[in-house]
Order: C-alpha cells, then sequence, then structure tokens
C-alpha cells in the first residue's frame, strides 16, 4: 500500500474515532447518529460545485450505497438498543474487514497475497477480541451479537459497492457528496416516521455533534473513498477499521475508561496488521 493512501486512512480512522467518542459521550443513540449523518449534508452541498457530477455508469451503485448506508445505521441503532457498546462495536467493524476480503477474492478476483491476507486477519482478530471483555451483558447477549454481525455485513456491503461505483464514477468526492446528500434525506425521512422528536431535538441539544461529529465523519469518508480508488477495496477496509484502537486510546487516556491485558493484545495485533499493510507489496 502506498504511503499517501496509507497516511490517509489512517487520518480518517482517527476521525472516525474521535466523531465516535463525541457520539459515546452521548446518551441518545439515536439522537448523536441523525446529527452525525445530517452533519454530513453541508460539506457535501459545498463541495458538489467544484466537483465532477459521477459518470453514469456508477449510478446504480450510488443508489445501492445509499440503501445499505441506511440499512447499516437503522441495525447500528438496533443492536445499540438490544446490547452494550464495547460488544456490538467491536463486532460489527471487526467482521466487515474480513468479509470484504473474502468476497473480493471469491467473487471479484482480487488477488490478495499472503502477507495481506495475513494482515487483514490479524486486524479482524484484533478487533473482534475486543468484544470478549464482560460488561454488563457479557457474551450472553446473543441477539445483540446477531444484530451486531448483521450491521457487519452491511459495512461490508457499502464498503464494496461504494469502492466500485466511486470508480467508475471518474470522482471520489463527487459520488460521496451525492450519495452524503443522499443518505441525509432518507435518513431524516425515516427519523421523522419513527421519532420526529429527534430531529427537532438535533437543532437543540445536539449542535456540537452536527458540526464538528458530522464533518469529522464526512472527511474521514471521503478520505476513504478516496483510497478505494487507489487501492484494493480489501486493505482500504482492514485498514480503516483500526480506527478502534484510536478509540480505545482516547476512552483510556481522555474517557478515564479502564485497559486490561484483552485490549492491550488486541491492541498490539490490530497494530501489527496495519504495519503488514504498510509494508505489503501489490
Amino acid at each position: 500500500m502506498g504511503l499517501l493512501v496509507f497516511y490517509a486512512v489512517i487520518t480518517a480512522a482517527l476521525l472516525h474515532a474521535l466523531w465516535n467518542a463525541l457520539v459515546k459521550s452521548g446518551t441518545d443513540k439515536h439522537l448523536s447518529m441523525c446529527a452525525v449523518v445530517l452533519g454530513h449534508m453541508p460539506l457535501a452541498v459545498l463541495i458538489l460545485p467544484f466537483v465532477p457530477t459521477p459518470a453514469i455508469e456508477s449510478w446504480p451503485y450510488l443508489l445501492a450505497g445509499i440503501g445499505l448506508h441506511i440499512g447499516y445505521q437503522v441495525f447500528l441503532l438496533r443492536s445499540y438498543h438490544a446490547g452494550d457498546l464495547t460488544q456490538v462495536y467491536p463486532i460489527a467493524r471487526g467482521t466487515a474487514p474480513l468479509l470484504v476480503a473474502g468476497v473480493s477474492v471469491l467473487f471479484l478476483g482480487v488477488v490478495l497475497h499472503p502477507p495481506e491476507l495475513f494482515a487483514i486477519a490479524l486486524i479482524g482478530a484484533g478487533i473482534l477480541s475486543i468484544s470478549l471483555v464482560r460488561q454488563k451483558d457479557g457474551l450472553q447477549n446473543l441477539h445483540a451479537a446477531r444484530l451486531a454481525f448483521v450491521t457487519g455485513c452491511f459495512i461490508a456491503s457499502y464498503s464494496l459497492v461504494d469502492g466500485l461505483g466511486a470508480r467508475l464514477a471518474g470522482t471520489a468526492l463527487g459520488f460521496y457528496g451525492w450519495l452524503a446528500i443522499g443518505n441525509g434525506i432518507l435518513f431524516a425521512a425515516f427519523t421523522a416516521l419513527t421519532s420526529p422528536r429527534v430531529l427537532r431535538d438535533v437543532v437543540v441539544h445536539a449542535k456540537p455533534v452536527f458540526f464538528f461529529g458530522g464533518s469529522a465523519s464526512f472527511v474521514a469518508y471521503g478520505l476513504v473513498i478516496w483510497a478505494f480508488t487507489q487501492a484494493p477495496i480489501a486493505l482500504v477496509t482492514a485498514l480503516r477499521e483500526t480506527s478502534i484502537i484510536f478509540a480505545l486510546l482516547i476512552g483510556v487516556f481522555f474517557l478515564k475508561e479502564p485497559m486490561n491485558l484483552v485490549k492491550v493484545l488486541a491492541t498490539m495485533a490490530t497494530l501489527l496488521g496495519a504495519a503488514l499493510l504498510r509494508f505489503s507489496k501489490q
């Protein structure tokens, strides 16, 4: 993986962890999610006049991507209602790179060398192992685990669709700009139907998440979309999920969360996987 792509995805991972920490500090996950998703739209509107229109061949991928992002957001919310963040998040994020790598190799004809496959497996295993840290729901909450796995399937699906679509679009930012707007409109409609109070509360109670969380999330995934056009989608997806390491560090040093042996080992495995990706040859 090239140095520029590597640093772009690592930056995206850090931004992803920062906005997730902001969301985590709130008590209403639907409100926070709504604020972040709607917070994408101002930046999207600002950049679209300055980037090309996506090629027509990419439009089916654009529409599919919008639908998959909505599915991811809905199932993530359902997962958080059913179980703890520390169980749901690692399962959802840890399964995604493994699924993307499997689909890429088996169905898309992507050739990944053994060191790259080993690196992806290390990152996925490192992230998934964090879910072994028992919280109040422990590992007995199989319903939450199933929902988190479905969420991971949505993450894997939109990663593949967005990556292929951005390549066909001929403009990573143009593709993502329209994706963000479509996603924001549909998520606002979903929220208006299921919890209209949340839309009102975004304006009143969630301005920091809307402006800072939404902007950080938009830039983070914009970098990832660009990276999808520069490197194998499986490698970018795996490296992006190192965001959980930044999230752990933020939790330990700023939110005063405990660190234990499982988290240390998971961090080491994930960082080793990231290092292998950096030095792997394509």
